[in-house]
């Protein structure tokens, strides 16, 4: 879960990225990558705990971090 929620959230910051770039291709590619991940995540965070909800929180902290370094340095390309 932490893992899925680090990669979609990555996606996320990096579509934001992309959009602002006007990046179409990488735009479009997160796009889709943003909802289907979210497909792999939503089951076990609506039926899991407080546990599992901060360890989903805590990935997706992580992602927004990591999504903005990955587009700022595709974007610089």
């Amino acid at each position: 879960m932490f893992i899925t929620a680090v990669c979609q959230v990555t996606f996320v910051a990096m579509n934001v990225q992309f959009i602002s770039s006007h990046k179409i291709m990488p735009m479009l590619i997160t796009g889709f990558m943003i909802s289907f991940v979210w497909t792999l995540n939503i089951k076990r965070v609506v039926f899991g705990g407080w546990w599992d909800r901060i360890i989903y929180a805590t990935g997706a902290m992580i992602g927004t971090g990591l999504g903005y370094l990955i587009s700022s340095s595709i974007i610089k390309l």
